[in-house]
């Protein structure tokens, strides 16, 4: 079989422009970038037509490193449905070039389920995460500035909270030192940078609702604190405006198309292990002006992704999913069955009905947001029909349908099973009401226990005693009524990422607590999680070149 590039590029690009107007979007109003790909303005949301679309997301089990599948499974509905004659469109997050050139690859599905033009999604797209890197930096230069003219007078800031981001994995850049070598070039002080994707700025990008909703939540992030004690923010600093101005084509959704010429959004990135792991509210209510059928993604296994996904963009945004598919693979299920990691290709159906445990977990969970939820094996030309048959009979003991899913090597026709699936649990078994892990009113302490121990299966919860502090600050900012946003690996349930299958009677322990006042979140860091990832020993970059004119190696 071709590579994912390969096969993008054997695929001819249809104009943006009948693109758009597949879903009656008229060519006038969108803002190209270039033949294949739009910006597509805010005010052609329709929440009347949001209200009658039909909202479905697309989670996982616990993945793998090299992951289950769940961007290929989206798009791959995507075209089953449009083949069933159902307007549908996907809403995506855009790809990170920290991933796309270390541990993962690309980010715009696989094989015959891409969203194209495949190199530019991957790439630098329509500059939003340089916007948002720009952004965020711009805030911590205007920030040092300040420090610098302020440094002895009563204006002076006692603690400065706000790093630097870069959109791309550099372990070295963790912690540093900034403003070295002589008074001219700032004040010495410890600093570090963060990946784009964990930046605040993303995930107010992420959950505006407009530019008005995008500047008010910019000027109330918190930079650092007064000598009073009181919180200094972006709007104390001067700025609102300016950083507002930086973002304000960033804001308005992507459209491109799949590997099948049907519409589809990409827009937005923050990572589900460091941040809340949902493409942009205003991407996901653009898909729903506009069809019948709106297939979104969150990131990692259910436990992060997904858990985000309803108790903190489904509550802001007073969204309503109508299914919750759950991707498997054989490999990740025997991965979770005690199969060592390199022998989780072969056949081994022991070790596959021991790593169902970890999908009833992931079952169980969604369901108590009041989910139906549809389980879909993401195939693989290594799966036996045995392994097939196993997962088939699993699913029917626990009371949960399930489909079989060959998009990747076949595209729209290898997802009609599933999407007919899909389309019979919507229109049968429409989803009670939404019902959230925790209150508003509970405190901070108890939002993080109940996400621990009903998500991920924790006897206890240990805070710091940073962790500890933070939460005293939160009460006297009086914003405890903020969810809470997890920072977590993703290859467990707990915060030890050796720890796979289905463990319990563990601790989660909270390290550190970042309050993101503009975004409205409150974010837990729990084990040795890091919101700057490193490279592995190969990096991806090493196999990405560009031949001839084409490019090579994106994945």
């Amino acid at each position: 079989m071709k590579s994912d590039i390969e096969i993008a590029r054997s695929i001819e690009l249809n104009k943006i422009a009948d693109i758009a107007s597949q879903i009656g979007i008229d060519s006038e109003v969108v803002h190209n970038y270039g033949k294949y790909i739009a910006k597509v303005p805010i005010s052609l949301i329709d929440e009347e037509k949001v209200k009658k679309s039909n909202l479905i997301l697309v989670t996982a089990i616990t993945p793998t490193k090299a992951g289950v599948g769940k961007t290929t499974m989206s798009i791959g509905l995507i075209l089953g449905l449009n083949k069933l004659g159902k307007k549908a469109v996907v809403a995506l997050r855009e790809p990170s070039l920290g991933p796309c050139f270390g541990m993962k690859g690309g980010a715009a599905g696989g094989g015959y389920a891409q969203v194209l033009p495949m190199e530019d999604i991957n790439l630098h797209f329509t500059g939003d995460f340089h916007a948002i890197t720009s952004a965020h930096n711009m805030i911590t230069a205007l920030l040092d500035n300040y420090v610098y003219r302020a440094k002895g007078t009563e204006k002076d800031l006692k603690e400065v909270l706000w790093k630097r981001v870069l959109d791309v994995n550099d372990r070295s850049l963790r912690y540093i030192v900034s403003g070295l070598h002589g008074s001219a070039n700032g004040i010495p002080s410890e600093s570090g940078f963060e990946i784009t994707p964990a930046s605040e700025i993303m995930a107010i990008l992420c959950l505006s609702k407009d530019l008005d909703d995008l500047k008010r939540r910019i000027g109330n992030i918190i930079l650092g604190y007064t000598m009073k004690g009181e919180p200094f923010t972006v709007n104390d600093l001067g700025v609102t405006g300016a950083i507002t101005v930086l973002l304000k084509d960033a804001i308005n959704p992507n459209l491109v198309q799949t590997t099948e010429h049907t519409p589809a959004f990409v827009h937005g990135g923050p990572f589900a292990n460091i941040a809340h792991g949902c493409n942009s509210i205003i991407a996901t209510k653009m898909a729903m002006s506009h069809a019948d059928y709106v297939i979104t993604e969150a990131g990692f296994g259910a436990d992060l992704g997904a858990e985000k996904f309803f108790n903190i963009k489904c509550r802001k945004a007073g969204l309503s999913p109508k299914l919750t598919v759950i991707v498997v693979t054989t490999q990740a299920l025997k991965m979770h069955g005690g199969v060592p990691v390199e022998n989780i290709k072969e056949q081994n159906a022991e070790g596959l009905k021991k790593g169902f445990a970890n999908l009833d977990k992931h079952i169980s969970n969604m369901k108590s947001f009041g989910q139906n939820v549809l389980v879909v094996l993401n195939k693989h030309y290594i799966d036996s029909e045995e392994e097939v048959a196993l997962i088939k009979d699993h699913c029917s003991k626990v009371n949960v349908s399930f489909a079989v899913n060959e998009s990747f090597v076949k595209g729209g026709d290898g997802a009609i099973e599933s999407a007919r699936e899909v389309v019979r649990l919507v229109e049968e078994s429409p989803s009670q009401k939404l019902e959230f892990t925790y209150d508003d009113t509970d405190s901070i302490e108890v939002k993080i226990q109940k996400i621990a121990q009903k998500i991920y299966g924790a006897a206890s919860v240990e805070l710091s005693n940073k962790a500890k502090k933070k939460i005293g600050m939160i009460n006297k900012l009086n914003i405890s009524h903020y969810p809470v946003c997890i920072a977590k690996t993703q290859y467990s349930f707990s915060d030890n990422a050796h720890e796979y299958g289905t463990p319990s009677g563990f601790s989660i322990t909270v390290n550190d607590i970042v309050i993101n006042n503009g975004a409205e979140f409150i974010v837990a860091i729990a084990g040795d999680i890091m919101r700057m990832p490193g490279l592995p020993a190969v990096p991806q970059a090493n196999y990405i070149d560009i031949v001839d004119g084409f490019i090579e190696g994106l994945s």
